[in-house]
Parts: structure tokens; C-alpha cells; sequence
């Protein structure tokens, strides 16, 4: 019993030791661009969401978790208000679309940040998304506002970002560029639509936690922001983090929601586990599954030929083939394999049906590699092939 114990000890000493050492052990950077709101790696946004409250003169900046078609409809908006969104990919259908252009149009302002845009809203708004060849990519590419009471003398530099997103203009009245690359290529342009404006951003990673707080770039998210009147704010993370927050995401979340369906699931759970206690013994012996017996023969003979082929023994493999190819003949034909001489051929012809040229071949390859002092992978595989072919010869004969 204290040897037990001891043991025990041991075991739970080990445990704790390695719990505590996972737990307070220095965890690796995550570098994944999830541009989440609530995210304290580099490429989340969380610093620039505690501080857009403060840019936007607002008490609290209101969390999107809901498509763009619901969040506009089921929602009582101000009559005036701004709509940011900030992520890789920028997804929406047609009537989230028809909804967000309403909105606009009646006055509000859309920021939109994203690598990859809806050809259709381009279309609508006189613009496209465009990415270069990978061959021209170039991180020390930088970026600059055209307003000369935002731009810098040198620029900002995204290295995160390899330079080939751009936005493609058509000739439009309504459309202003903001910010420029160093290509001069648009990268934030300004878009009037009815009463109010769309503000499309092609760069993202600009407004994450790692550029925002960096101090070479940390002006460039809050000067790109100040184009926004100091309206309600509304920041979508549907794009990102999906409908449902992290403790609303489980499979039984309707379910526990309704009251019968939640009852119903207890009553399942209460009686499975009744089931397992006085129904789960075995009722029935298990019969054991009896596998029939193999000829394992032709696998042995596979295998040792190809442990003297993959060996390079080619001579040795050459002549068992041989001796064991003379023996057959013996026992099908009864014929005296001692001398490979002109009776052997045909004798062995006329038993076996085949032509007379043919075996005096075979007869031939025989006797010459018996005399071979050494014989090579090519000889081996000669050898080989006549003699299969001489016993598909036979097989075919027998129909």
C-alpha cells in the first residue's frame, strides 16, 4: 500500500510538473493574418477597435456579428452612421450588396479594407481590385496619401505586404484617389454614391495591431479613419469571426434554446447511460472470426527472388532459375536434362507443342548460360523473359 501511494506521488509530481511548464512556457508568435477585433496577435485589429471610440468621438464603437442584408434590416440605425470593415476577403452576395448601396446612398459612409473585393460592387462603383504577377512583388514598395497635409516626406512601408494589390480606376467624376503607391497606382479612393460615400482600402494589413502601434506607421490607420465624419460607428466582424460568438458556437445551441428539444436531450442522455449500466454486459459469446488458411508457397519464392535480385546476385538467381526450370521440365515430360543436345530440343518440341525454332532458342539461352562464368542483370532478365514466354506458349496451346 505505500509502495502505491509512492507511485501515485510520483505520477501526480510529473503531471503538475509538466501542466505548470506547458502553461507558463513562452508561447511562439502567431503571425496569421485574422484582422479580429478581438485579437492581440500582430495581424488582429484589437488596438485600433479600443481606439476608434476616442477618432470617431462615439462612447462605443457597436460590433457587426451579422451578414450585411440582416444587420441593415433587423437593425434601428441612426440617420446617419459609418459601416468599417477590415479583412482579407471581402464576401458578400447580391442582396447584401443591393442593401450596403442603399445604405450609402442615403446618406451613411461604408469603409471597406480588403485584398479581394466583389467584382460586382466594382462594377457598380467604377472600380476593380487588381493584383500584379507574382514575379513583381516587392515588400519595400511604400505607401502615401495624396493629400499634402496627410503624406509624409518618405512614406509609409508595409513589409508584411508584397505590393501587388492595386486599384483599377475607370474615368469617373465620383471617384477621388487618396492613397497612392510608390508605383503611383491607387490603393484608397474615395467613392460619392447618392448622399453619402464609399471609402475603398486595398491594404488591411495597415490597420492591424503590428502597424498600428508601430511608430513609423501607427499615424497611417487614424489619418486613413479621419476622412470619416464623427458619426456612429459600426465595425463588421461577420467577415472574420462568422454569426455566432465563440460560446454560440456549438452544434446543440438551437437545441438547448427550445425547451421540449432540451428535455428531449436530457432524456436521451438519461437513458443511455441507464442502458450501459443494466444492458451492457455481452449477451452472446463472441465468435472468433477464423481466417483460412494461406498458401503462403508463391510469396516465399517472391520474396527470396527479390532479396537476391535487389542483392545483385544475378549469377546465382540466373541458374536456380535454370535448375528449377530444368526440374519441371522432368516432371511434366520425363525428360533426361543431363545434355542440352539436339535430341533434348526435340523431343521437348513435340511434348510441349511448340515450335521447333522457338525451343532450340530456348535450348540455346540455356545451355550458353550454364557455361557463362558470370552473368549480369541484362543476362538475368533475357533468361527470364524466354522462359516466360516459352511457358505462355504452352498455356496458349492447351486451348
Amino acid at each position: 500500500m505505500v509502495k502505491a501511494n509512492k507511485y501515485l506521488l510520483i505520477l501526480l509530481v510529473t503531471v503538475t510538473t509538466y501542466v505548470l511548464f506547458e502553461y507558463y512556457r513562452p508561447k511562439p508568435i502567431d503571425w496569421s493574418p485574422t484582422y479580429e477585433n478581438d485579437d492581440k496577435i500582430p495581424f488582429g485589429t484589437q488596438a485600433l477597435f479600443e481606439l476608434l471610440p476616442g477618432v470617431m468621438q462615439q462612447s462605443a464603437v457597436k460590433t457587426v456579428r451579422l451578414p450585411v442584408y440582416n444587420f441593415l434590416t433587423e437593425t434601428k440605425l441612426p440617420n446617419r452612421s459609418n459601416y468599417i470593415v477590415v479583412c482579407r476577403d471581402f464576401n458578400i452576395d447580391r442582396n447584401d450588396q443591393r442593401l450596403l448601396l442603399r445604405y450609402v446612398q442615403r446618406g451613411n459612409n461604408a469603409l471597406i479594407s480588403a485584398y479581394d473585393l466583389p467584382d460586382s460592387l466594382g462594377a457598380v462603383l467604377g472600380f476593380k481590385a487588381d493584383v500584379k504577377e507574382p514575379t513583381q512583388a516587392d515588400t519595400t514598395l511604400r505607401q502615401n496619401f495624396v493629400n499634402l497635409q496627410l503624406r509624409t516626406p518618405t512614406g509609409y512601408n508595409f513589409f508584411h505586404d508584397d505590393g501587388r494589390n492595386f486599384l483599377s480606376i475607370k474615368k469617373s467624376a465620383n471617384i477621388t484617389v487618396l492613397g497612392r503607391n510608390a508605383r503611383q497606382e491607387p490603393v484608397f479612393i474615395r467613392l460619392q454614391y447618392g448622399k453619402g460615400q464609399f471609402f475603398i482600402h486595398n491594404l488591411p494589413l495597415a490597420f492591424t495591431n503590428y502597424y498600428v502601434l508601430d511608430a513609423k506607421t501607427s499615424d497611417y490607420a487614424f489619418k486613413a479613419l479621419s476622412y470619416l465624419p464623427a458619426l456612429p460607428t459600426y465595425w463588421d466582424e461577420y467577415q472574420k469571426q462568422g454569426r455566432f460568438d465563440e460560446d454560440q458556437q456549438s452544434i446543440l445551441r438551437y437545441v438547448r434554446s427550445q425547451p421540449a428539444l432540451n428535455w428531449a436531450y436530457y432524456l436521451v442522455v438519461f437513458g443511455l447511460i441507464l442502458y450501459a449500466i443494466f444492458a451492457g454486459k455481452r449477451t452472446q459469446r463472441i465468435i472468433p472470426v477464423i481466417e483460412p488458411p494461406k498458401n503462403t508457397s508463391l510469396d516465399f519464392v517472391k520474396t527470396v527472388g527479390q532479396l537476391y535480385f535487389q542483392q545483385g546476385d544475378h549469377d546465382n538467381l540466373a541458374r536456380k532459375k535454370i535448375q528449377y526450370f530444368l526440374a519441371e521440365l522432368r516432371e511434366r515430360y520425363g525428360l533426361n536434362t543431363n545434355s542440352l543436345d539436339k535430341e533434348f530440343t526435340e523431343t521437348l518440341a513435340r511434348k510441349s507443342g511448340t515450335s521447333l525454332q522457338e525451343t532450340a532458342e530456348l535450348v540455346r539461352l540455356l545451355r550458353d548460360t550454364q557455361k557463362s562464368i558470370s552473368l549480369s542483370e541484362y543476362d538475368l532478365l533475357t533468361l527470364n523473359k524466354a522462359i516466360e514466354n516459352f511457358k505462355s506458349e504452352l498455356r496458349l496451346s492447351r486451348f
